[in-house]
């Protein structure tokens, strides 16, 4: 916002009341400087048709369905609330987003690409997020203190939005928590980065994700979101309430997890029509 520095600095200050994060609070920056910067006027002299002419302008050049709704997201933040617009917000628009289904692996899949993962840190942390359904930032943020093993626990602090949740701890997964600590010896992160003074970076596991599809020869796109996808997937064919999964995986609405039941085709096949349990003629007798 250049020479705008004191709303800026509203803006920011109202962010940090609203607990919004770091990342966020970044993005939202960001999102209303670029407004700023394509009129070349400050962002508080703009209005609901400059919004409306920008968002188009956006989507003319491409811009994928989540930073254009990060960008309404920022927009109706900087209105709403640092400028004090109450009505403006709702008149801003989301785009509606393709609700593409995630990709999924299956259990051979999961144990290829495992496997392909040459170094024994990064392995482990990618065989704890498909084990327990986490995000790449709450695996990466794990300290050895978070593994409850007398209950059978993992501890995930501050996931997204700020919630602490726990998630189960497999005894398999445990075993090969109990190898790694033997030979990695780790003390406070339980995947610490290189220097070891905290905890590796997310972006060492985005990379061996991408190394370890080529070298398990998956011709699907394989992120660390793609083992949560999978985390769910696998549970809600095994049978596990949509319920549950939801909390492990802690989702606030359950709309979010209910997208795994449209990926779980042997679940659908596995269900009983309420036809089946009735005897029923179809032709009539007579």
């Amino acid at each position: 916002m250049g020479e705008m520095s004191p709303l800026r600095r509203r803006m920011i200050e109202d962010m940090t009341v609203r607990n919004l994060s770091p990342a966020t609070q970044r993005s939202y920056i960001h999102a209303v400087a670029k407004f700023s910067r394509y009129f070349g006027r400050p962002p508080d002299r703009l209005g609901l048709e400059d919004v409306r002419t920008f968002q188009v302008h956006l989507v003319a050049n491409g811009i994928s369905w989540p930073a254009l709704n990060q960008t309404v997201c920022a927009l109706r933040f900087f209105y709403g609330v640092t400028l004090g617009h109450a009505e403006m917000p709702e008149r801003i628009a989301y785009a509606r987003t393709p609700r593409k289904l995630p990709v999924v692996l299956n259990a051979d899949e999961v144990i290829r690409f495992l496997e392909a993962v040459p170094s024994l840190r990064t392995r482990t942390a990618l065989t704890t997020a498909y084990a327990a359904g986490l995000r790449a930032s709450e695996a990466v943020a794990l300290k050895v203190g978070n593994i409850d093993s007398e209950r059978g626990i993992i501890r995930i602090d501050h996931g997204k939005g700020g919630k602490d949740r726990y998630v189960m701890l497999s005894e398999q997964l445990l075993r090969i928590l109990r190898v790694y600590w033997r030979l990695a010896r780790p003390k406070q992160w339980l995947f610490p980065g290189r220097d070891g003074s905290g905890p590796m970076h997310v972006q060492v596991l985005h990379s061996a994700c991408r190394s370890a599809c080529a070298a398990a020869g998956i011709d699907k796109r394989v992120t660390v979101h793609t083992l949560r996808h999978s985390f769910a997937t696998h549970l809600l064919e095994n049978g596990t309430d949509i319920r549950i999964i939801q909390v492990l995986l802690g989702h606030e609405n359950l709309s979010s997890t209910a997208r795994y039941a449209k990926v779980s085709t042997g679940l659908i096949c596995r269900t009983e029509s309420p036809l089946d349990r009735l005897s029923i003629e179809v032709v009539p007798s007579g």
